[in-house]
């Protein structure tokens, strides 16, 4: 298949430090080129890819101090999407919503993944604008304030195999959070958790300039005063595999509708258990006492963090690789982008052309 990516433009693909979806749009154009695809991927010139760049500013956005305002690099990008529509079977946005009015003409040879939260109530009234365009949600408790959008599937995330090294003991001693110093996030939570139990917590996070009042007003104050607790800040993705894999347990203490949660995957390709608060996708991706503990108080994850010695870290990584890999992953896309009906079409008029009537998955 000839296929489009079209990537946020904050992050690099894949991102230098922080940046979820970028990195998902990493690993699934990288494993679509490697099954054999045509991919073509729209995003920051710096972005390093085995598929076709299309670079649609010089650097990721968010690291270019020259950058005042992402808007009118996206809508560049969207042009350059414009402009060579007609050379894909699918193009598969993962920008949000600026592309709606752009694909009405050929939406059914598109598909958007919904990466962020739904629960604003800004969006009811813009998803109802628009109910032709096909969404993939990334967790189906994402799902919820908006059940009546155009949901053509549910594509939990996956990673490589071999991102992260298995660790089948570990002697860090420590909890890890990773991630945002953000409210939602909880990081509070987090220290708590480790002042109650007595466990030394390793904090590798970055604070957005959205939550810098937050940081130095709350978190801060609460590590300063807490001697177990250190504060490593944000981290590549080299150092990743190391700081989970060598944590006791990750804690995942999340105070919203939290979409996926890719930390999740991360901790238990690493082997390492996961304790994490009930909310969003959380139940979806934690198998209760297998992988993780599902909790719904400091209290209980507290008494979570005592019996982590029940959990065996083979069958943490098995869980991965049984539900998490960038290979199931891409096998629900390429069956999402096969269902699409303008790529049926377009299938149906090649057979025809070519006077085969070869099964639909054959062609495309």
């Amino acid at each position: 298949m000839k296929i489009a990516q079209v990537a946020p433009l904050y992050e690099r693909v894949p991102p230098k430090l922080y940046g979820g979806t970028e990195r998902i749009v990493s690993y699934l154009t990288e494993e679509l080129v490697r099954q054999g695809h045509d991919v073509t991927l729209f995003a920051s010139g710096d972005s390093i890819t085995q598929a076709e760049l299309v670079p649609c500013c010089d650097l990721a956005l968010r690291l270019n101090p020259a950058v005042k305002d992402p808007l009118p690099y996206h809508v560049m990008m969207l042009e350059l999407v414009r402009q060579r529509a007609r050379e894909f079977d699918v193009i598969h946005f993962h920008i949000d919503l600026l592309h709606f009015p752009l694909v009405r003409e050929f939406a059914d040879r598109t598909l958007t993944t919904t990466h962020g939260r739904l629960d604003l109530v800004d969006l009811a009234p813009f998803y109802r604008m628009f109910p032709d365009i096909p969404l993939v949600s990334i967790s189906q408790d994402q799902r919820t304030p908006l059940p009546d959008a155009n949901w053509i599937g549910t594509v939990h995330h996956g990673l490589p195999s071999d991102l992260l090294p298995f660790h089948p003991t570990t002697s860090g001693g420590y909890l890890a959070f990773l991630g945002r110093i953000s409210p939602e996030k909880r990081p509070d939570r987090a220290i708590r958790i480790a002042a109650e139990s007595g466990m030394p917590l390793r904090m590798a996070a970055k604070v957005d300039k959205a939550d810098q009042a937050y940081w130095d007003e709350v978190i801060k104050p609460m590590v300063d005063a807490h001697p177990n607790v250190e504060f490593v800040g944000e981290i590549g993705e080299h150092e990743k595999g190391d700081f989970l894999g060598n944590a006791d347990a990750l804690l995942f203490p999340v105070d919203w509708p939290e979409p996926f949660g890719l930390v999740m995957i991360e901790a238990m390709a690493c082997g390492t258990p996961v304790i994490a608060f009930r909310r969003g996708s959380v139940p979806e991706v934690i198998e209760q006492g297998v992988s993780g503990f599902i909790v719904d108080s400091v209290e209980e994850a507290v008494a979570a963090v005592e019996t982590l010695h029940a959990l065996d870290r083979t069958e943490v990584r098995r869980c991965f690789e049984r539900r998490f890999t960038v290979e199931r992953m891409t096998k629900d896309y390429l069956d999402l982008y096969r269902s699409l009906p303008g790529v049926r079409l377009d299938a149906a008029h090649l057979r025809r052309a070519s006077g085969r009537t070869t099964p639909l998955q054959a062609v495309v």
